[in-house]
């Protein structure tokens, strides 16, 4: 989508080398937009951190075709359990997801940095490390940047457009004085990363509430297990002295305190009157206290900045939702930056980007906060809700599918967005929804794409929109589906037609996908996926959502007209 991005164009500066501003910078770099990508930490931090990645994340890993070593070095985890008092109240299993990944990936957050890291630089970005913002103007047609370096050197940089993706201490979002607000919770929690062994399944994650507080054990591989435990009674006299004030600005805050680092014994004391059955503890690698806060910025942009992760929300770790908000997020505004930077898209574009992710972010506040607010419950309705109510609502089915989605974040969508245009098909994913992968055979792709057999998220590029075409299959059952000679008569002369339109109003934006079902095993099929309407076109956003569908006979004139107005180009843009 950069092909007509000027040689001399200002980068897009991205504040904060985590996983967010990773990803952001890895969007825009597959799109070929420039970025400089600063962090002011000297080194990476060999702290875990956040360990979760969910279903929909490695989604899109994959499609940036990065997965793999994520896969490799990651520990699955296919349930999670609750127990309380020694009771097992809820198990939730991830294998029904209707995904490649039905799990919950443990992966060190140091570990993702990393990969996300390499990978960023065979797309030619590195991070600029020892690099501090200390201030910055935004102004109509680029944002100026003041940046301190580890050597004492000044300098001020120029930038289209600035994502702060530092944190939730965000220098960015602090000149932009945009309000944090929420709360911070009285809880203090303890961290540690640690040898264990259990009775428990080393292939589930494990929150066991009691009286005495609460403990979650979380395997990460080869028996090493993060512990999370609320209100260690040791810490009492380290926190007397904090305030409100001084936590509101982060979730795992970290206590300043030098003789404030959670022991081994205090690990095991802890485990043993909240953990009914065996659990021993060796070997602490890492440990910390921290407070929990549940806050979210006012607003996502202002003029050419933009905030995203930790910067943007900052909440309770329950179902390991923030980081892999933050990806997405970064994905969701990367791919907008660029069409607008590449293809002189209007600038509204960009206010989509606060459209979508805010009640997105709101909806992960309010859940996190619940869901934490349950399991410490020692008393009162949240208790009877938890140990009462919540055996019977996990044995029906509807409920435990839609938990399902949610914590793996399959079922975030843009239905209401004002991107997405919606047309009834016969089944299928709506506009605004995640496209899903399925085996399909290719009738004709670009770049001379001989036809054959592939799957959805192979041929997506998030670099590109995707334009899916439905044909009906023309081959009888004795022709195998990979024979181009009887593949030619299934091309609709609509679905032509539209093809053409499309790349004349997205030049160099598009990827035209001609597909149709086949019979072999190994992934949904296409109808299953995709519904039965032959034929038909599904648009696919390059942060691979559904952005449109329809027929074309009656809606490609809609399909055009939608996406010159929020996608072609208007005017020429600094």
């Amino acid at each position: 989508m950069s092909a007509d991005v000027h040689p001399n164009a200002h980068p897009v500066l991205i504040v904060g080398a985590g996983p967010t501003g990773l990803a952001a910078a890895m969007s825009l770099a597959r799109a070929r937009i420039p970025v400089r990508l600063i962090d002011k930490s000297p080194q990476p931090s060999p702290f875990s951190r956040a360990i979760g990645i969910q279903a929909r994340t490695l989604e899109l890993l994959e499609q940036h075709r990065i997965v793999e070593p994520f896969l490799e070095l990651g520990h699955r985890a296919r349930a999670a359990n609750l127990y309380s008092n020694g009771h097992r109240l809820a198990r939730l299993d991830f294998d029904p997801l209707q995904t490649r990944y039905p799990y919950l990936l443990f992966l060190d957050q140091s570990v993702t940095e990393r990969l996300l890291a390499e990978h960023l630089a065979t797309l030619g970005v590195t991070v600029e490390r020892g690099v501090e913002l200390t201030g910055m103007t935004p102004g109509a047609s680029r944002v100026e940047a003041v940046l301190s370096h580890a050597d004492g050197r000044s300098e001020i940089a120029h930038a289209a457009y600035l994502i702060g993706a530092d944190g939730a201490h965000s220098t960015v979002r602090h000149l932009l004085s945009v309000g944090f607000a929420g709360k911070t919770f009285e809880q203090t929690f303890l961290l540690a990363d640690l040898q264990a062994v259990s009775d428990c399944s080393d292939d589930e994650f494990h929150i066991f509430a009691s009286g005495e507080g609460l403990v979650g054990l979380f395997p990460l591989g080869g028996g090493r297990h993060r512990l999370i435990a609320d209100n260690p009674p040791s810490l009492a006299a380290v926190v007397a002295g904090t305030t409100a004030e001084a936590n509101a600005a982060a979730t795992h805050q970290a206590i300043a305190s030098p003789a404030a680092a959670p022991s081994l014994d205090e690990c095991r004391q802890i485990a043993a009157r909240r953990v009914h059955g065996r659990l021993d503890l060796d070997t602490l690698a890492w440990s910390s206290y921290f407070h929990v806060n549940s806050r979210m910025a006012e607003r996502l942009r202002a003029q050419r900045v933009f905030l995203a992760g930790d910067s943007a929300h900052v909440h309770s770790p329950a179902g390991a939702q923030g980081m892999n908000t933050g990806i997405q997020e970064a994905f969701n505004l990367g791919w907008k930056l660029a069409r607008l930077m590449s293809g002189g898209a209007p600038d509204q574009l960009l206010d989509t980007y606060q459209a979508e992710r805010l009640p997105i972010e709101r909806d992960v506040l309010r859940q996190t906060s619940f869901m934490m607010q349950m399991a410490e419950a020692e008393h009162g309705p949240l208790k009877l809700l938890r140990d009462r109510v919540m055996p019977v609502l996990a044995t029906l089915g509807p409920l435990r599918d839609a938990a399902r989605l949610t914590v793996s974040e399959l079922s975030v969508q843009y239905r209401r967005s004002a991107l997405s245009l919606e047309r009834v098909l016969d089944g299928g994913p709506r506009a605004g929804e995640r496209a899903p992968d399925a085996l399909v055979h290719v009738v004709d792709g670009p770049l001379g794409r001989a036809p054959g057999i592939g799957r959805i998220f192979d041929l997506h590029d998030p670099g590109f929109f995707s334009l899916f075409l439905l044909v009906a299959a023309e081959q009888d059952g004795d022709t195998p589906f990979d024979a181009p000679a009887r593949a030619a008569p299934a091309l609709d002369a609509e679905l032509a037609r539209l093809a053409q339109d499309l790349e004349r109003a997205l030049p160099g934006a598009v990827r035209i996908w001609h597909v149709s079902e086949t019979p072999r095993d190994g992934a949904p099929s296409l109808s299953e996926s995709y519904g039965r309407t032959r034929p038909a076109f599904y648009l696919v956003r390059p942060d691979g959502y559904i952005c449109a569908r329809g027929r074309p006979a009656s809606d490609g004139n809609a399909l055009l007209r939608h996406c010159e107005m929020w996608f072609g180009r208007t005017r020429e843009h600094g």
